[in-house]
């Protein structure tokens, strides 16, 4: 029951010359996400809010990379980090919005919920996500084949979350990338994931949910990080894809 761990070994170039920027790369699904592409040989800028050693670590393992500390949450931040991305590598042909925040509050627990955080967790996975993709689509008009995956979750789609604001932003971040693929086709395509729960950093001590979880899911465990990154490459690869939010959840939606 045990995945294997780490990026898998390829000799696939399909990337190759091609430029991707991934928010929220220092550590979890974005760094498995930037080694993969690194691997099929993009050119990865890497990105983070505060752990900027982190990204940095990350940037240097991967060759053609540069690391870019910015806040999509501040609509400066995101200019500067198209701009950023283009004066390094000449180009930006996938952005991935992998970057978010949430706040672990009980559905049932109205005044922990309070405004204050939903415009905290709003502000970065919604609207952050919306500011940088509008940064961004000039260039990726440009590129040819410009595209666009956004992470999402299950909890975007299920009424489960580590919280009910966070659970509505993400469903706000998969119709986003449906209305964006309808508006942007056929130059830019714009795809999401949504996984369910994923061993990181920051779910780590979610021991309870990590427990149900592989009790309920058909595959009776959960997700790495690289299982989400394999599905960000395939939805890359799918070039008449457009428009989908693809489950990564070991089948727990079924039961």
């Amino acid at each position: 029951m045990t995945p294997p761990s780490g990026p898998p070994a390829t000799d696939d170039a399909r990337f190759a010359g091609q430029v991707v920027l991934i928010t929220g790369s220092s550590s979890g699904i974005g760094a498995a996400t930037a080694h993969m592409f690194a691997a099929a040989g993009a050119a990865v800028v890497v990105n983070s809010v505060t752990s900027v050693e982190a990204g940095r670590a990350v940037a240097a393992e991967l060759g053609d990379a540069t690391y870019v500390q910015a806040d999509i949450a501040v609509e400066a931040d995101c200019a500067r980090l198209v701009e950023e991305t283009v004066a390094a590598h000449g180009r930006l042909d996938i952005l991935v919005n992998n970057a978010g925040t949430t706040a672990v509050i009980p559905h049932n627990d109205f005044d922990a919920a309070s405004p204050d955080v939903w415009r905290r967790i709003f502000e970065t996975n919604v609207i952050g996500t919306w500011q940088l993709t509008v940064a961004a689509v000039p260039h990726l008009r440009a590129s040819g084949h410009g595209q666009v995956v956004n992470v999402s979750s299950l909890a975007g789609d299920r009424p489960v979350g580590s919280s009910i604001p966070y659970a509505c932003s993400k469903a706000a971040v998969s119709h986003m990338t449906r209305l964006l693929a309808n508006t942007l086709g056929p130059d830019v395509r714009v795809n999401a994931v949504a996984p369910g729960l994923v061993d990181t950093p920051w779910t780590e001590d979610w021991t309870v949910v990590r427990e149900f979880v592989k009790a309920q899911a058909p595959m009776q465990r959960t997700a790495t990080p690289d299982d989400v990154a394999e599905v960000i490459l395939g939805l890359a690869r799918s070039t008449y894809v457009t428009g989908e939010v693809v489950l990564i959840d070991g089948g727990l939606n079924l039961r």
